[in-house]
């Protein structure tokens, strides 16, 4: 009998890391893939990114509506709320043999903790990282606490995870995700990338994908207006920007953006680049700036720098392409004059990611085709060494 694999996915970033897993679940003849979309992939504030989905090929089984318009602390929860209830139902009519997840976000959290009261395995993807300037630090902790096969992205990660009680021949270390995507998609050229955007790429151009950070002490708003105010001096780059997450705060952030390109001839936002135009623009800009974990992630197999804001990814594996500063308008101008010096440009050429070099979605594939999964519902915590009897 097949085995039925459903995979959840509630933003476009998760979706570009998740893509090439579930091409290929949907190519074995062993797996039967099911789709479940959430979150903002099904708000046309965000894009509706589903539609990217879609277009891939892929059909989506469910859609489970869970943004209520809002993002403050209380609207967030609700939204946490509607998707234990549309996740509880959904696993009940799809029943799936296993589950795949990827990363952090509440989202996920809520279709996991389903998950686990319905008994249905979760295998779960980049766990073990630290994000220590967001919630979603201890949402992914926890996350790996109610999954049953752990794929992470670098031997740190896969001690972090052992460490949190998890059996180590259920932890695999199989490298980053989106690395695969670089080297699978065929990238737009400059040309046809401008065309896509309808905007012109300059002799200097920047990507910006900055998110709330929701630990920070400073507001979201703060550590925007003091990354336009850097950016506002910067006459002869082209600017990129994409909206931030559903996340606490996010609207404001949007607000900020969308009021700064109105102001600037030399900017423009897009909802959703989606993955083809995101990675082009990587692969045309100097550089991204901002606190997205693709910055840490991806960008530096273009060997191109990253300007990482504030504390949102603090305690990641980081690449020597990776600048980080404060959240302050002067910090931010030093680390932009940095990026285009002349020594740091040079010394982009012997980068090497952290993440690996390819190859993360085939070793997934072969571990969820062949892993016995019938009785691993039923965990034992490892623990490190044996407690001391009294």
């Amino acid at each position: 009998m097949s085995r039925k694999i459903c995979v959840i996915t509630g933003t476009r970033a998760e979706y570009g890391l998740l893509r090439w897993v579930m091409q290929g679940i949907k190519d074995d003849p062993d797996l039967v893939l099911q789709v479940v979309a959430t979150g903002a992939h099904l708000s046309p504030e965000f894009g509706l990114t589903y539609r990217e989905i879609e277009q891939h090929g892929f059909q989506i089984d469910r859609k489970i509506e869970i943004l209520v318009g809002a993002d403050t602390p209380a609207a967030i929860a609700k939204s946490m709320g509607l998707g234990l209830i549309g996740f509880g139902q959904a696993l009940s009519e799809l029943r799936p043999d296993l589950i795949v997840v990827l990363g952090d976000r509440f989202e996920i959290f809520a279709a996991v903790a389903a998950a686990l009261v319905a008994r249905v395995p979760v295998a779960h993807l980049h766990g073990g990282e630290l994000t220590e300037g967001a919630f979603d630090e201890a949402l992914r902790h926890s996350i790996t606490k109610m999954s049953h096969l752990h794929f992470v992205a670098a031997e740190e990660y896969r001690q972090r995870v052992i460490q949190l009680g998890e059996q180590p021949d259920r932890v695999f270390l199989v490298g980053g995700l989106g690395v695969d995507s670089i080297k699978r998609i065929h990238l737009l050229d400059r040309a046809a990338l401008e065309a896509s955007l309808e905007f012109s790429l300059g002799e200097k151009s920047l990507l910006i994908t900055f998110h709330p950070a929701t630990l920070e002490m400073l507001t979201a708003a703060d550590q925007m207006a003091e990354l336009l105010a850097s950016l506002d001096k910067l006459h002869d780059t082209q600017l990129v920007f994409t909206l931030p997450n559903a996340d606490t705060d996010g609207r404001i952030l949007i607000q900020m953006m969308t009021q700064f390109v109105e102001r600037h001839s030399n900017a423009r936002l897009y909802a959703s680049l989606g993955q083809l135009r995101y990675l082009s623009c990587i692969a045309q800009v100097d550089g991204v700036v901002g606190n997205s974990s693709s910055g840490l992630a991806e960008v530096p197999s273009f060997k191109k720098g990253t300007i990482n804001i504030g504390d949102r990814q603090r305690g990641r594996l980081q690449a020597a392409s990776v600048i980080n500063c404060a959240p302050a308008r002067g910090d931010i101008t030093a680390a932009l004059e940095r990026l285009y010096s002349a020594d740091f440009q040079a010394s982009l050429r012997q980068v090497r990611n952290p993440y690996g070099d390819g190859g993360a979605s085939e070793k997934v594939l072969r571990i969820l085709r062949e892993h016995p999964i019938k009785h691993i519902a039923k965990k034992s915590f490892h623990d490190l060494q044996q407690p001391t009897k009294v």
